[in-house]
């Protein structure tokens, strides 16, 4: 049997399970009490590796052929900060903006308050209700669209595979969790599939989520102007 030329279902299961175990061995790593910087620079060759060769790479046909690797600030380690995060149980939903034609529900899940040089600042999480659902934080910042992707980035969406530190983790016995501290590393921030290629629709940061201060962290904008 000759193997396909399209990406498969198969290509898009391998090509999370590849994503998720980078944050994993991430997680594990920082656990371990590796050099932050270090660790970082590993992530990104490896997602590099996965954008360049992988049939299910977010690329076009012709930028995987000339890819030379993401465009990414230097690590910042005023940009790994505290928060703290709140459940909402509210319901409320918002119609988040999207790169396609249609605006996508989101429910508002949780809020994080932290701060950035001194300025309190608050982001809503939010739980998108596709795959099964998970928690989604998509923001934007005063780096667009100068210095990163206009729409905006993305920390964690963890139907992707991608999640949060827990800076202090619920007790075992405990019936659901209330609320607690975490890690936000904005040096993770990633840019949405459709800062890649057009082919790709995205939910994007609702005005909510719009930060006024800039976030020189994680990765840059992929086309140059």
């Amino acid at each position: 049997m000759s193997a396909p030329t399209a990406p498969t279902w198969l290509d898009l299961y391998d090509w999370r399970r590849r994503a998720a175990e980078m944050f994993r061995e991430r997680d594990a790593a920082l656990e371990r009490g590796e050099d932050a910087a270090l660790v970082l620079a590993r992530f990104r060759a490896a997602k590099d590796a996965l954008f360049a060769r992988h049939r299910q790479s977010p690329l076009s046909a012709d930028a995987q052929a000339s890819f030379a690797g993401l465009r990414y600030f230097a690590y910042e380690p005023r940009l790994r900060v505290k928060a703290s995060l709140s459940p909402i149980d509210s319901g409320d939903s918002v119609d988040a903006p999207a790169s396609g034609p249609h605006t996508m529900p989101l429910e508002r899940a949780a809020t994080v308050d932290f701060e950035l040089a001194g300025a309190p600042m608050r982001l809503t999480v939010f739980w998108i209700d596709v795959y099964g659902g998970g928690l989604f934080l998509p923001f934007r910042d005063a780096t667009c669209p100068a210095e990163s992707y206009g729409a905006g980035r993305y920390l964690f969406d963890t139907v992707k595979g991608s999640g949060f530190e827990l800076d202090v983790a619920p007790a075992a016995d405990s019936s659901g969790y209330v609320g607690g501290s975490i890690i936000l590393d904005f040096n993770y921030a990633y840019n949405p599939s459709c800062a890649y290629d057009v082919r790709w629709a995205c939910p994007l940061a609702p005005r909510e989520n719009w930060l006024p201060a800039p976030i020189r962290a994680g990765e840059r904008k992929f086309h140059q102007d």
